[in-house]
């Protein structure tokens, strides 16, 4: 119970007053719109040693009440300082991940509303605009009306969803038995080519499958898995008494956005019954273009595919669609219903919380209603066009001059180049030097705070990779971070 004291300290136990919140929140939207209309003004990484921000907070939590105002001025005083800034238009490190007007109202509305997507019951709108908006993303990438949708945070969390399935496929009852302590269980295989995306090894790890049992594939010259070696592989893990469970195909790889051949894995896969799983989570936003959709040959084989609108398709993170063919697997691997949601769950055909590890789950569907909904299709696809057409630019640059060298071909919207200059041969410690040289570039122009690059490993070469992705971003983003490069290059020398 309260005692006089506390009566006297909390006159008032609900939340801020309206008139307040009402001053509050425009205040605060007038910053957002100031934030993104001065962002190419700030740098891009922070000038900060680790542990400088929280050095700058109190190291306690409050036990007083403080004012929003005091509050919002250490957030600009203390947490913007050690922000990088993903939604610069010189923002060219991983994938782009854009933030939208759009998509920054929708993710206001869903703080608003906060309700819990878990079953149809608890929110009627949430489930049923994820179903639609599921739909909508499915007839834009062109895949088949017999794929069933869910929304995940991330592509990571997504691909370890459609490895249980996988997982469930093989009749093993690993959700009632496990796999430990099985004998007649035979260690599992996954496949993936060595450049997908490492969330595959977290998700074995995860289902207790185990890391050492993802057999990485080794790529063509272009950097799409070699059908043949995989092949080879399976036969070579069926002979030794392992059983496949699944194979990986990547449609845009991270370091160069190359595209594995999938409808001739998909024609091996069906030949040993094996779960094939696409991960599209970037390069599957091409098939929005007429140009584009040959990414996606052969995906409509698929057991599974995963597809990132907050990469490609202009929604704010996170947004992640897995589709499945059979969704029922997924559902008997998750669906469990405590006693008290009985009620709920028995309302309505579809409850989300069935096919993932989540109960409580976010209205993430509201934001990319209006984000599609507020560019249409044919806007999306036009800003996918000028992002590549950008992308071919900057590599034409490049070519033209005889101090960089391209890596990988430019399909999307990433360019994998080094500074390579003439003369210097092909020797291994050459390249030794080379790759440590393009990786002190990167640093150098990532200190600058004018623009923020990645980089990769490309057959034993270090290769620098700029990713456009952003709205934002123009022809003087670009021409500008060259000069940087040219610049930085310059400065700290050519490498011998």
């Amino acid at each position: 119970m309260l005692d006089s004291k506390d009566v006297q300290r909390w006159p008032e136990l609900g939340d801020m007053p309206a008139e307040e919140f009402r001053e509050t929140l425009h205040r605060v939207a007038d910053w957002v719109v100031d934030y993104r209309e001065s962002i190419e003004e700030l740098r891009i990484s922070p000038d900060i040693a680790p542990g400088e921000i929280s050095a700058r907070l109190p190291q306690v939590p409050p036990e007083a009440p403080e004012r929003f105002s005091d509050i919002f001025r250490d957030f600009q005083k203390s947490i913007i300082p050690g922000v990088v800034h993903w939604g610069h238009p010189a923002f060219f490190g991983y994938f782009g991940s854009t933030t939208t007007a759009t998509g920054i109202l929708g993710e206001m509305l869903m703080g608003a509303l906060n309700v819990s997507a878990m079953t149809w019951r608890t929110s009627p709108s949430a489930t049923e605009l994820e179903t639609l908006v599921l739909d909508w993303l499915r007839q834009m990438l062109g895949l088949p009306m017999d794929y069933t949708g869910v929304v995940y945070d991330t592509a990571s969390v997504a691909v370890m969803h459609a490895l249980a399935a996988a997982r469930e496929n093989l009749g093993l009852n690993a959700r009632a038995h496990g796999l430990c302590g099985r004998p007649e269980v035979p260690g599992l295989r996954i496949y993936a080519s060595d450049q997908a995306h490492s969330s595959v090894e977290k998700a074995a790890i995860t289902l207790g499958i185990g890391e050492q049992n993802v057999r990485r594939v080794p790529c063509e010259t272009t950097y799409r898995m070699d059908v043949s070696t995989l092949r080879s592989v399976i036969d070579t893990d069926l002979r030794a008494g392992l059983l496949p469970m699944a194979v990986i195909a990547t449609v845009g790889t991270t370091s160069t956005t190359s595209v594995d051949p999938v409808d001739e894995i998909a024609a091996l896969c069906d030949e040993h019954r094996l779960w094939l799983h696409v991960d599209a989570a970037y390069g599957g936003a091409m098939a929005l273009l007429p140009e584009g959709r040959s990414v996606m040959k052969g995906v409509e084989a698929a057991d599974s595919i995963v597809v990132n609108p907050h990469k490609w398709l202009f929604v704010p993170l996170d947004f992640s669609a897995l589709y499945l063919r059979r969704p029922e697997l997924l559902r008997a691997t998750f669906s469990l219903v405590p006693e008290y949601l009985r009620g709920d769950a028995e309302q309505a055909e579809r409850n989300y919380m069935d096919y993932g590890i989540q109960l409580g789950r976010r209205f993430r569907a509201l934001k990319a209603w209006m984000v599609i909904r507020s560019f249409g299709t044919e806007g999306l696809a036009a800003r996918i066009r000028e992002h590549i057409r950008l992308a071919r630019l900057f590599a034409s640059w490049l070519d033209a001059d005889p101090e960089f060298e391209l890596l990988a071909p430019v399909t999307m919207a990433v360019v994998c180049f080094r500074i390579a200059p003439h003369g210097l041969g092909t020797r291994q410690a050459v390249n030794q030097e080379l790759n440590a040289f393009n990786r002190r570039l990167v640093e150098a122009v990532n200190r600058t705070g004018e623009a923020y690059l990645t980089y990769t490993t490309l057959n034993g070469h270090t290769a620098m990779r700029l990713a456009v992705g952003n709205i934002l971003t123009t022809e003087r983003h670009l021409a500008k971070a060259f000069d940087l490069i040219r610049r930085e290059t310059a400065r700290i020398g050519a490498a011998r």
